[in-house]
């Protein structure tokens, strides 16, 4: 028998060991009930909450998803310093970001050729290498 969204949800948070409130278990069937990847924003997120009944402020959401990546989740995923996107595909991968209509989607991994990434400083170790490929479309209007 199939798990419910909900149950999805509250077994996803279980298993990150995060206590499953109302607000962050609502979140989570979101993100990850219906078992599909998502690339998400705390605006989209909140939107599709507020669509679904929930009553979630932004803040929330935008707290949330902070206690999801720390829990190791989600990737968070910043283009330009300023766009802020939320992962549920926790595998390393890269990434297309469609610049037309800030989308971002994972890009195929099996094309990646990184042949050396720089050493890491004295005293630092490199946590994790995000690749962004900026896109725009060439169709003519």
């Amino acid at each position: 028998m199939a798990l419910s969204a909900n149950e999805i949800g509250s077994n996803w948070l279980a298993g990150a060991g995060l206590r499953p409130t109302r607000q962050r278990l609502a979140l989570a069937e979101l993100l990850v009930g219906d078992g599909q990847d998502k690339h998400v924003t705390a605006e989209s997120l909140y939107e599709a909450s507020r669509d679904a009944g929930e009553k979630v402020s932004l803040a929330t959401v935008y707290n949330t998803l902070k206690a999801f990546c720390a829990a190791g989740l989600l990737r968070e995923i910043i283009v330009d310093g300023s766009k802020c996107y939320f992962d549920t595909n926790m595998s390393d991968h890269p990434h297309f970001y469609w610049e037309d209509d800030s989308r971002l989607t994972d890009a195929p991994n099996d094309e990646l050729v990184l042949a050396k990434i720089p050493k890491a400083p004295n005293g630092a170790e490199i946590s994790k290498v995000d690749v962004v490929i900026r896109l725009r479309s060439t169709a003519k209007d």
